[in-house]
């Protein structure tokens, strides 16, 4: 014991020689902090009594200098790092599973650059969206990643994780946002990808780190391009007789036109969403569009929309709705609003081809129907693509069906998971669209990917043979 109190003196002092006591922590308080994230499980564990995983130290760079020279002392020690920006995550994919030092970014979140010119902007990855999209209102633009954690997920969380926002159906997914990065390697060597992501130059390095949830390295820095604040928004709501002529629908519009936003639920959810918002009840599937951009064009998809949804039977609703829901677009994620304890919760995001998605929906609700019939199956379609959509899949058990015992409970969870999840891939749907996979998925990484799993150990083993950088993560 005296050993290791003697090492750990040792590290600390070495630690506080890169950022500063006052950027350094060990203590109990601040340390528990870090345990719990939105993942469900983690915040049963903690709502059990049960001690959450803790780092060993709690590290706050300010530089991407800093951030290099605390990864060389990782390695010298052969101490776990985790990276942590606005703790929004519900895959546990930030927990401190192997202790160790938790990177705390928030310090790094400078406005670097607006380029007017070329339509950019570059930050810090600590730096959370909200202020990014305020310094790109001041210039008269929008980044438009405008996910559900605006308010408080960060620039480095959302490249991590592969995130997406609202408006992903006109804007993209942040890998198409990115046009270029900064990312310290687990050896401290600072990286920066290509200025411009199309090219011809090998592959490009930001897909590589995009996604890697700080198993590969901690990116620091960011490139994204602006948009121009749209001259005309319009909302559009739609009924349809049923699920298979909504997304035969939502497939033509997403093959013709480019919404901003899509959304389609099932007759369950459609329910509830008409007695809510709109104050009357009707049986069908509910479809909410929106469409921005030059007036005169808005106006034009905005017929084209009219005709394919008629075409496929559904009612037009009018504006209503998706005036409503757009003015609400994030306070639907604030408390009061969003599933938490001491109901068990979940969301299973499948992407899946057109060819595939109805069949995805119909597959995953039988099975957790038929194996759990207590749990409430709650699904919708909100991020479209040219090619297929995802079915965005939340279940919800009540508190008197969630077992007492932290185990028991963390056992059913599990099994939920493990039950709706293998049904989407036998079905041809993937384990997630944009939450990213984090602890919660990682068992199924293998069973997705088969023999391509490789390519990524292999990567991992190469950028981080010491295998310090974010352990029990992404399967690797």
């Amino acid at each position: 014991m005296e050993r290791k109190a003697f090492m750990n003196g040792m590290i600390q002092t070495e630690l506080e020689d890169v950022v500063g006591r006052d950027n350094l922590s060990c203590s109990v308080s601040d340390r528990a902090t870090y345990g719990v994230d939105y993942y469900w499980v983690g915040r049963m564990w903690e709502d059990r009594g049960q001690t959450p995983p803790m780092p060993d130290w709690i590290v706050r760079p300010g530089s991407a200098q800093e951030v290099s020279k605390i990864l060389k002392i990782a390695n010298y020690y052969k101490l776990p790092v985790n990276v942590w920006g606005g703790g929004s995550g519900s895959q546990g994919g930030a927990l401190p599973m192997a202790g160790g030092l938790m990177l705390d970014m928030k310090r790094m979140n400078r406005l670097l650059e607006i380029d007017e010119i070329s339509r950019t902007i570059t930050a810090e990855a600590g730096m959370i969206f909200q202020q990014l999209e305020w310094y790109a209102n001041e210039r008269g633009y929008s980044c438009q990643h405008i996910p559900s954690c605006l308010t408080c997920g960060t620039i480095g969380g959302a490249l991590g994780h592969r995130g997406i926002g609202i408006m992903s159906t006109k804007y993209g997914k942040i890998d198409d946002q990115c046009i270029c990065m900064e990312v310290v390697l687990p050896n401290g060597d600072i990286l920066q990808t290509l200025p411009v992501p199309k090219h011809a130059a090998g592959p490009d390095l930001n897909q590589i780190f995009i996604g890697s949830e700080g198993s590969l390295g901690v990116i620091t820095k960011a490139t994204f391009k602006l948009f121009e604040q749209p001259e005309s928004r319009q909302h559009r709501a739609f009924l349809f007789p049923d699920m298979h002529s909504g997304y035969m629908a939502g497939r033509d519009i997403m093959q013709k036109l480019k919404p901003s936003i899509l959304r389609f639920f099932d007759e369950a959810e459609t329910a509830s969403i008409l007695r809510k918002i709109l104050g009357f009840e009707k049986k069908g599937c509910f479809m909410n569009v929106t469409l921005e951009g030059l007036k005169r064009i808005v106006d034009i998809e905005m017929e084209i929309v009219q005709e394919i949804t008629a075409r496929y039977g559904a009612e037009d609703l009018g504006s209503e709705y998706g005036d409503k829901w757009y003015q609400n677009r994030i306070t639907f994620f604030y408390p009061g609003h969003i599933m938490d304890i001491p109901q068990m919760f979940g969301t299973m995001d499948t992407a899946a081809t057109y060819a595939n998605i109805e069949r995805i929906y119909w597959a995953m609700k039988k099975s957790i129907n038929d194996r759990f019939p207590f749990v409430k199956y709650i699904p919708h379609s909100s991020h479209w693509y040219e090619w297929g959509c995802m079915n965005y899949t939340r279940f919800i058990v009540e508190p008197e069906d969630v077992p007492q015992d932290p185990m028991e409970a963390l056992r059913l969870h599990n099994q939920i998971w493990n039950v709706g999840v293998r049904a989407a891939m036998e079905n041809g749907g993937v384990i997630n669209d944009h939450h990213g996979i984090g602890l919660k998925l990682s068992r199924l990484m293998k069973e997705q990917y088969g023999p391509a799993m490789q390519v990524m150990e292999g990567l991992k083993k190469s950028l981080d043979p010491n295998g310090i950088m974010n352990p029990y993560k992404l399967g690797l």
